[in-house]
């Protein structure tokens, strides 16, 4: 249940959709920031260790960068992602056999590409079929362990099942969602109750926040978001679990309704703004990307979530996206609110990249507001 101390949003009916010219220039304005820091698509990331750049937080940008390109189609877009594709071979960070769906997740990137230029190179599929291949030849279906695994996945097996017609795909994408979803941790790491997901086990109860509430971490089920919406997207309404990722898609969503900040953003512990509540713009971003591609598709009721989704757009842009292009208000990476911790306006997390790629896929559904 959620305590009394989470506070409540109210808002009006009648919010209309943002701006489409501000908001392709706000992306646009992010976006070149990012390129222009990074001329080289594949120079790797130095931080505490090196990383070659096709890692996960990469991975995500690009996500967000193909959604823009998608409805922006500038062509250094494609071709700052075809060069970072090909500076990696189109292979997976780790090796084409990686277990890790971090190491796995720049294959979505290599699979839009593949279709983007009319499925002519196979050469960019190769290694993530049998990347995927493998993982379903092991019978193992235990490796989502953490929920941000899901967004780095899922879709992979999705596009794969749609471009290939195997029905294969979307069985082991399934197999692999439900033992998350009901077995990890002893019984899944989804509360059917609160309609909201523990990031992984540890975090499972009796694990609590320091107001009692069970942790559900902002960022992590803004990946889960992001993996339903990317799921539903490529998986046949025919399939036998498309109606249970849909029905956990709207549960999530309906959660987040009544726990938004009053400045339009979400805290990154979602039931216990004490523990470093201030704003967050990943984990909002997410929540906007989701709620956007619902009304864009009527899945979801628009008077219910437009409001939602145009407050926390609004709050990005007005306190998250600088005007050189820089995003303040981004947790660094982690697991769990404290990660990363204090946040401002200024400070620079350890990654930039997939804060970025969060507000592309927003502004990339919010863009086809009607």
């Amino acid at each position: 249940m959620i305590s009394c101390s989470v506070q409540k949003q109210s808002t009006a009916t009648n919010a209309n959709p943002p701006d489409k010219k501000e908001v392709l220039e706000v992306a646009e304005r992010a976006n070149q920031y990012f390129m222009n820091k990074w001329p080289d698509a594949g120079k790797e990331i130095v931080g505490k260790k090196v990383w070659p750049s096709n890692l996960w937080t990469r991975a995500v940008y690009y996500e967000g960068l193909i959604a823009l390109y998608k409805v922006d189609p500038k062509k250094e877009y494609y071709n700052y992602a075809l060069d970072w594709s090909q500076k990696h071979n189109w292979d997976m960070m780790r090796g084409t056999y990686t277990r890790n769906a971090d190491n796995q997740a720049c294959g979505q990137t290599y699979l839009d590409l593949y279709e983007i230029d009319g499925r002519k190179n196979p050469e960019r599929i190769k290694y993530v079929k049998m990347s995927m291949d493998s993982m379903i030849a092991s019978g193992k279906s235990d490796d989502w362990w953490w929920i941000d695994a899901l967004q780095m996945g899922m879709p992979i097996y999705s596009k794969l099942g749609r471009i290939t017609g195997d029905k294969k795909y979307f069985d082991k994408n399934y197999e692999m969602y439900a033992f998350t979803k009901y077995k990890h941790g002893g019984n899944g790491l989804y509360n059917a109750k609160d309609k909201l997901w523990w990031r992984d086990k540890s975090f499972v109860p009796p694990y609590k926040e320091p107001n009692g509430e069970d942790c559900y971490w902002s960022r992590g089920n803004g990946w889960v978001v992001a993996a339903l919406v990317r799921t539903l997207e490529d998986t046949p309404k025919s399939d036998a679990h498309y109606q249970e990722y849909l029905q956990d898609y709207k549960d999530l969503l309906s959660a987040l309704v009544p726990i938004q900040r009053e400045d339009g953003f979400w805290n990154v512990s979602l039931h216990d703004p004490t523990n470093f509540g201030s704003k967050e713009m990943t984990g909002t971003a997410l929540f906007v990307y989701g709620m956007a591609y619902g009304i864009n598709n009527n899945l979801i009721d628009k008077k219910t979530y437009l409001p939602v989704l145009t407050k926390a757009w609004n709050a990005i842009v007005k306190d998250s996206v600088q005007p050189n292009g820089f995003l303040g208000w981004v947790q660094g990476t982690g697991k769990e609110p404290k990660d990363g911790q204090p946040l401002s306006v200024s400070k620079e997390p350890d990654f930039e990249d997939y804060g970025l790629g969060c507000l592309l896929l927003a502004a990339s559904e919010v863009y086809q507001l009607k």
